[in-house]
C-alpha cells in the first residue's frame, strides 16, 4: 500500500524511468522498492525511524538509510523529496537534494496540499530553477523543478539554531536542527516539568528526547545518571547530540519507535512525550508509551510526564499504574508522577 504523496509519484513514473533516484524523507510505504522495476537504482533516506523500520531492506537495487544526511557523497539523476510536516525542515532537505544531484538533475517534490507544499518556490533556494507544478491528485501536488548551480554539501553548523536556557543549576545552551519542536525557545510544558523534576540515580530513559532540554536538566541535577535519549526523528537526535556536547555531558542517544529498541529496566522514565503522527493529533503514541514503560520500570521506579490537560491521559494512567498522580498544573497542562509498585 501507498502513502498519497507515493501514489503522485507513481502516476507520474516517466519523470522515474531508467534514471538513478534517490528519494529523501521517504515515507512508511514500499515505493521505494517498487521503483527498482523502473529506475536504474534507488536509494532512499528515512528521517522518521518509523518510516525506515517499515521499508523492505536488505533487496536487490534498493538501499535505505536512517539519518539527517546520507552516509556517501553520491550523485544522482533525480531526486525526490517528500515534504516535511514541519515546513521549516523543507530548506534543509532541498539543500540536502541539491548536494545529491548531478549537474542540471531533477528535483521532485511531492507531498499533501494541507502540509504547505503549496510555499516550494519561496523554500527552495537558489541552487534551483523555479518550481513547476506537473501534477494534482489524491489531495496532493507534484513539483518539479532543475539544479542551475553548484552546491555545498549541507552541515549541521549551517542548520542549527543556539538558545540559552537558565536552570537552578546554572544556565546550559540548547542546540536545535531545523524541524525539531520548539526550535527557538522552551515550550511551556517542558518548562513546567523541568520546574518539577524529581531527584533520580541509577538508570534513567528521557523518551522523545527531542533537542535534549529534560535530558542536561537530569544531568545538571546528577552528572552519575545512566542516561538514555531515545527520538524516533533523527534531527531530533541530532539536535540532542548537539546539545549534550555543547554542555559537556555524555548519554546514550538513539533511535527507538516508542520503547521497542530499548533493552532492561529503567529506574526512571522521564517524558514530554509526542502526540501527533503526521498532521494528526493521537493519543495512540502516548497510550503505547504508558503501558510499555510500565514493563520495562524497576519495581519502586519513577515514571513523570508533562501533558496537554486536555488529553486524556488519566484513564490510561489509573489503568496501568491503578492510580493518578498530579503533581504540577496550568491551565495548559499536567505533570503526572507515579511510582511501578
Amino acid at each position: 500500500m501507498l502513502t498519497n504523496p507515493s501514489e503522485l509519484l507513481t502516476r507520474n513514473i516517466e519523470q522515474l524511468e531508467n534514471q538513478r533516484v534517490m528519494l529523501i524523507n521517504i515515507e512508511a510505504d514500499e515505493l521505494g522498492y517498487s521503483l527498482t522495476r523502473h529506475c536504474t537504482e534507488v536509494a532512499a533516506l528515512a528521517l522518521d525511524f518509523n518510516h525506515f523500520q517499515a521499508q523492505p531492506r536488505g533487496k536487490n537495487g534498493f538501499r535505505c538509510e536512517f539519518g539527517h544526511q546520507w552516509s556517501r557523497d553520491e550523485k544522482f539523476d533525480v531526486v525526490v523529496v517528500y515534504f516535511p510536516k514541519a515546513k521549516s525542515l523543507a530548506p534543509y532537505l532541498f539543500a540536502l537534494a541539491a548536494w545529491h544531484l548531478h549537474p542540471d538533475g531533477t528535483l521532485l517534490i511531492t507531498g499533501e496540499n494541507k502540509g504547505g507544499i503549496k510555499s516550494v518556490d519561496k523554500l527552495l533556494g537558489s541552487a534551483f530553477s523555479p518550481a513547476s507544478k506537473i501534477d494534482n491528485a489524491r489531495h496532493c501536488l507534484l513539483y518539479s523543478a532543475t539544479l542551475i548551480a553548484e552546491a555545498t554539501k549541507p552541515t549541521a553548523e549551517d542548520w542549527v539554531s543556539r538558545y540559552r536556557l537558565s536552570l537552578p543549576g546554572g544556565d546550559i545552551q540548547i542546540c536545535n536542527m531545523v524541524g525539531v519542536f520548539s526550535d527557538k525557545q522552551l515550550d511551556q510544558g517542558t518548562a513546567l516539568l523541568l520546574d518539577n523534576l524529581p531527584r533520580l540515580e541509577g538508570r534513567v530513559l528521557d523518551f522523545g528526547c527531542g533537542a535534549g532540554v529534560i535530558a542536561i536538566a537530569l544531568m545538571q541535577q546528577n552528572p552519575e545518571l545512566q542516561l538514555e535519549c531515545v527520538d524516533i526523528n533523527a534531527m531530533a537526535l541530532l539536535s540532542c547530540e548537539l546539545s549534550l556536547k555543547a554542555n559537556g555531558m555524555q548519554a546514550k542517544v538513539y533511535a527507538s519507535d516508542g520503547l521497542a529498541q530499548t533493552e532492561g529496566l529503567f529506574n526512571a522514565i522521564v517524558s514530554n512525550p509526542p502526540f501527533h503522527d503526521g498532521l494528526s493529533s493521537t493519543t495512540d503514541i502516548a497510550t503505547r508509551f504508558v503501558a510499555d514503560s510500565y514493563k520495562q520500570l524497576q519495581k519502586g521506579g519513577d515514571w513523570q510526564i508533562v501533558a496537554n490537560r486536555h488529553l486524556p491521559y488519566s484513564d490510561t494512567i489509573a489503568k496501568v499504574f491503578g492510580e493518578v498522580n498530579t503533581v504540577a498544573e496550568n491551565n495548559k497542562y499536567k505533570v503526572y508522577a507515579n511510582k511501578k509498585r
